[in-house]
């Protein structure tokens, strides 16, 4: 599935993007778009809404587990300072 995206934007401003979006994702974002009346790009802003702390909270996860300087503690170590 090969999606890219163009970025047409000023600082502070909200940024327009041109898309390529895959044929069975278009179509199904259509059919939604008519049966609900609203704009695809609607629905488009919401799933980047919904999912972005989604993907953000991943990235994050992954960095912590590659930190070379990281400390962890097992779990018996946790429950202990938390007093479990």
């Amino acid at each position: 599935m090969k999606t890219t995206a163009i970025k047409k934007s000023r600082p502070g401003k909200p940024a327009n993007y041109s898309l390529i979006i895959p044929p069975e994702i278009l179509e199904r974002l259509e059919r939604l778009a008519k049966a609900t009346n609203r704009s695809k790009a609607f629905y488009i802003k919401e799933a980047l809404q919904t999912h972005l702390d989604e993907i953000e909270d991943g990235y994050l996860a992954l960095q912590r587990l590659n930190d070379k300087n990281a400390k962890n503690i097992s779990t018996e170590e946790l429950r202990n300072r938390l007093g479990l």
